[in-house]
């Protein structure tokens, strides 16, 4: 039986929705998005970007970075303080 996929923490959702807010600011739909990643030879279909920004699929850091790259923002800029989020560790149980 294969391993099953980790589920998304609160770090991937909080920069799963930093990426469609990021999108929108731009004016980018997620096809105009995708083509962007995939033209910086990172390949994206629109179906995986909507997929990550859903929070169906876990985005990597290689597509994070692609993806900032692509709205031509910093790739922190897409990533929230994980300690800050609810729910995600009290300072010293990491």
């Amino acid at each position: 039986m294969p391993p099953r996929p980790l589920a998304i923490g609160p770090a991937g959702h909080a920069a799963a929705h930093a990426i469609e807010r990021a999108r929108t600011a731009c004016g980018y739909s997620q096809r105009q998005l995708a083509a962007r990643v995939t033209a910086l030879g990172r390949p994206m279909t629109f179906t995986a970007l909507s997929r990550i920004e859903r929070t169906v699929r876990r985005c990597d850091i290689d597509d994070l970075v692609a993806i900032a790259t692509a709205l031509g923002i910093a790739p922190q800029a897409l990533l929230a303080d994980p300690l800050a989020l609810p729910g995600a560790a009290a300072a010293g149980e990491i």
